[in-house]
This record gives C-alpha cells, sequence and structure tokens, in this order.
C-alpha cells in the first residue's frame, strides 16, 4: 500500500482542495418562470406559490389580497 513520506501540510492541503471550489457553484442555475417572470432555482417553487403553471400553495400577499376585495 502506498503511504507518503512526509505528513502533507495544511497550506498545501488547501491549495490542492482550492481548485474544488468551482465544483460548488457550477451547478446553480435560475430559471425564469414563463408566468409570473420570477426567477427560481430549478425544481424549487416559485415565490408566488406556483409550481409547474399550478397554484401550490397559498401566500401571505395572495390573504391579504383576498381581504382587500371582501
Amino acid at each position: 500500500m502506498a503511504v507518503p513520506k512526509k505528513k502533507t501540510s495544511v497550506s498545501r492541503k488547501g491549495l490542492r482542495r482550492a481548485g474544488q471550489t468551482h465544483k460548488l457553484y457550477a451547478n446553480k442555475q435560475v430559471l425564469t418562470d414563463s408566468e409570473s417572470g420570477e426567477l427560481t432555482k430549478r425544481g424549487c417553487i416559485t415565490p408566488s406559490g406556483m409550481w409547474k403553471g399550478k397554484k401550490v400553495f397559498e401566500t401571505k400577499a395572495d390573504r391579504v389580497e383576498d381581504d382587500t376585495e371582501e
């Protein structure tokens, strides 16, 4: 089994891992909702409560609008 001759220093280990940060940011896809124009992450509900063109849940803003109409 291969064993390192010397201990890897903290700074050298950090430099090796520093090249991996691009993987953290590569998969952050931001989409624009076709109906409301809101920005969302892929696979997430929009802030207005829409999912795949359907209203999934009622938001506080919707409740306030309903109260003012009555």
